[in-house]
């Protein structure tokens, strides 16, 4: 490192954002994830004794994974590096592992690299790095946002072990907080700020668990707020809501909060919970979620968990679709809010949906019996000739426009798919079939005389 490097590293410490100035340089000085860094943990012993394995950090965003790994980076005799996944290349991989292999053959160093982000390297990208991680060459520890046993090559999660990062609670933000307002070298302590008790309630409860947005909204407060007449400058509920105007909601359209969301969303609907359903539905119109997928996923759920036992709950989620697209938002939340809610308490059935999977099952694992001959097609010539159509019953030409007859192919004669059961109008479907098959075993097969 020459002179301007080093005067370049050192402006940028003084520069760089509070969060990324305030990061620990030791275990002590972390807060939060004592399940993964307590004294008597795996993680703590492997940093300590300095005999750290290739690990992957999982976790939502300010939870510390960077912080992990720069305390490693403190605290290890190998040597580290680093990568970030959104803008390294192959090429920067290769001087990395080069430079690795002669530290390990001349002077018998290990080599960390951390890679943040790791998840938006592709496969081919994470291939190249799996020999290397398995012979030794580097120690891998590599962040990710989303959950690595989707984003991650299996090859490399097999010869990792995986720690998962909890958001941190309200309380250890409010010790972030704290720390920031009085750390004088690396926080904000020179302006002698006064963070007084309910801002820092209302930041910790905002950040909801993202260390990272509590301390970039406590930043702008100090750096924004004019001393008062005592010469003070005080951080107010006020100033505090003023900094952290939007609540930080968790939640990636393509990542594990955006499909635990969804999933809550459905199961609450499914469970008869308009109340959660509602709330998983604002969370999602909070966090800018398409609102076609959602109208998508209410339609789903009130055909498939809903069905006969209420057949509007399907009128009323199309409907929903239709018009919260036509209108857009803000209005569009009344709509989706709307339909949310008639299907959360609708009754339940999933029969239709266990009859098609059903006989999906059966025409995929059996052969294909052909239609019994009196229900194919007679609108050709010579559709009679071949003994098609002919012997039919015209069902509206029977009493109660019934007649018994068959309609499934012999082999499946018998066979019952679709199985009603007692919940709302689905009650009366059972009753109604109930009374058909009655009507067969009495040979009610007459027609109508004009």
């Amino acid at each position: 490192m020459d002179l301007f490097d080093y005067m370049r590293e050192q402006n940028m410490k003084k520069e760089s954002p509070l969060a990324s100035r305030l990061r620990p340089s030791t275990l002590d000085e972390v807060v939060g994830q004592q399940h993964m860094i307590g004294k008597d943990k795996l993680l703590y012993r492997a940093i300590k004794a300095d005999q750290l394995s290739s690990v992957i950090f999982y976790g939502p965003p300010g939870t510390g994974k960077t912080t992990l790994a720069k305390v490693i980076a403190h605290t290890t005799r190998a040597s580290f590096r680093q990568l970030n996944a959104t803008s390294a290349g192959k090429k920067d991989m290769e001087e990395i592992i080069e430079q690795a292999k002669n530290n390990q053959g001349m002077y018998g160093k290990k080599t960390i690299l951390f890679i943040d982000e790791i998840h938006r390297f592709h496969k081919g990208q994470q291939d190249y790095l799996l020999p290397f991680v398995e012979d030794g060459t580097v120690i891998l520890i590599g962040a990710t946002t989303e959950n690595p046993y989707f984003e991650v090559n299996s090859a490399l999660l097999s010869r990792s072990v995986i720690f998962e990062l909890h958001a941190l609670s309200k309380e250890e933000i409010k010790t972030l907080l704290y720390r920031a307002v009085h750390d004088v070298p690396k926080g904000l302590g020179a302006y002698h700020a006064v963070l007084e008790e309910d801002a820092a309630d209302f930041l910790a409860d905002a950040a909801n668990g993202d260390a990272r947005a509590a301390l970039t909204a406590i930043e702008l407060g100090v750096l924004t707020t004019s001393p008062g007449a005592d010469g003070q400058i005080r951080i107010t509920l006020d100033i505090a809501s003023e900094c952290i105007q939007k609540r930080v909601v968790r939640y990636d359209k393509s990542g594990d909060n955006h499909y635990d969301t969804v999933s809550a969303f459905i199961k609450s609907m499914r469970g008869s919970d308009p109340d959660a359903a509602i709330y998983y539905l604002a969370r999602m119109l909070y966090a800018g979620e398409d609102i076609k997928f959602i109208a998508r996923r209410i339609m789903i759920c009130a055909s498939e968990d809903v069905g006969n036992a209420d057949p509007m709950a399907l009128q009323v989620a199309v409907a929903a679709s239709l018009a919260s697209e036509r209108l857009g938002m803000p209005e569009a939340r009344i709509i989706l809010s709307q339909a949310a809610a008639y299907v959360a308490s609708a009754p339940k059935s999933n029969a239709a949906c266990t009859a098609i999977d059903d006989a999906m099952e059966r025409v995929r694992s059996t052969k294909t019996p052909p239609v019994p001959a009196h229900l194919q097609d007679a609108h050709y010539k010579a559709s009679a000739k071949l003994g098609r159509g002919i012997g039919y019953r015209y069902v509206h030409s029977y009493p109660d426009h019934y007649v018994s007859q068959q309609y499934l192919p012999d082999e499946l004669e018998g066979t019952v798919f679709y199985r009603p059961t007692q919940n709302g109008y689905e009650k009366q479907i059972s009753e109604y079939l109930q009374q058909a098959a009655e009507w067969k075993k009495d040979g009610r097969h007459q027609p109508q005389r004009p």
